[in-house]
């Protein structure tokens, strides 16, 4: 029997809401709203050298400004940093090991290796997984950071979005750190445990994120977590350059001084029919009612629309 579904938009609080992280906000939150399912709310804050505690505020006032409320509390992962530790020395113990390269020594040894290589290809496919200098090294794991070990098989899964997807988790990722020698956890294995342990049941996220998702996949297994029963990977958001719209290509923050117009904007970008100019909470209901995910479906990019 199918699980009440359960979504949820995780922002990283690194700096304020852009259009791109708009349209996930409002896609995730009319699909799974579309279903009769919760929305839940996650900052995922464990950067503690990039996060701030304004943009959190600005994000909490902003998807309240748009009619974009959640259900139950909102999940700070920085509070959830013994869970995370915990699970990492206990469940997934066998498939961790402590490691001291450094990126600079990384980066010798693939220089190196490159010199040696005559196959370019070879070269290019392999630079991506750590060579496993430390597997069996023996450090201390409370000193050094933490790597796990993805399996080397190819994991299958349906997108609601893009479609069948066949990954080799080991092979896109290798044995990714899970967490820094200063104890900061990585953002795919704090994403793992939490949306097991919140029972989340539709993912609806970036086109970026999709090369982790099978590393995720992974991570809930071994964990004993429940399983995500549907992914969806939005097409990104470009702008007038073809860029991504991101903090780091210096997107603009929202302006929710007409949040109206900023949903009506959101929803054309998504390429979903077009709602009556009413309040923020009038359209919501609107668009929910006529969310429908086939126009997007096969699409990896979508550009801003001419205002």
């Amino acid at each position: 029997m199918t699980k009440h579904p359960i979504g949820r938009f995780a922002p990283s609080p690194t700096g304020e809401l852009h259009l791109g992280s708009l349209t996930t906000a409002l896609a995730s939150y009319c699909h799974i709203k579309s279903l009769g399912g919760t929305w839940l709310l996650r900052m995922e804050d464990t950067d503690s050298e990039r996060c701030d505690q304004q943009f959190i505020e600005q994000i909490l006032i902003d998807l309240e400004v748009l009619g974009l409320h959640w259900d139950g509390d909102v999940i700070y992962q920085s509070e959830r940093i013994d869970i995370y530790n915990d699970y990492l020395f206990t469940t997934l113990l066998p498939l961790t090991y402590a490691c001291q390269c450094s990126r600079k020594s990384l980066a010798q040894y693939w220089e190196h290796q490159s010199l040696e290589q005559q196959d370019e290809t070879d070269r290019l496919a392999n630079r991506q997984r750590y060579p496993r200098c430390c597997i069996g090294a023996g450090l201390s794991r409370q000193q050094h950071k933490l790597r796990i070990q993805l399996p080397d098989y190819t994991i299958g899964f349906i997108d609601g979005i893009q479609g069948i997807q066949w990954q080799n988790p080991q092979h896109t990722l290798g044995d990714m750190v899970t967490r820094r020698q200063d104890g900061m956890i990585n953002y795919i294995l704090a994403a793992s445990i939490d949306d097991g342990l919140q029972h989340v049941s539709h993912v609806m996220r970036g086109l970026d994120i999709l090369p982790m998702t099978t590393a995720q996949i992974s991570i809930m297994e071994a964990a004993k977590l429940p399983n995500i029963e549907q992914w969806y990977h939005l097409p990104l958001i470009c702008n007038t350059e073809g860029q991504k719209l991101s903090k780091q290509n210096l997107a603009q923050p929202i302006d929710t001084r007409d949040p109206s117009q900023l949903i009506a904007t959101a929803l054309q970008l998504l390429q979903q029919l077009s709602v009556d100019m009413d309040t923020p909470a009038r359209m919501l209901n609107q668009a929910i009612l006529q969310w429908d995910n086939a126009p997007l479906q096969g699409k990896q990019y979508l550009d801003i629309p001419n205002t």
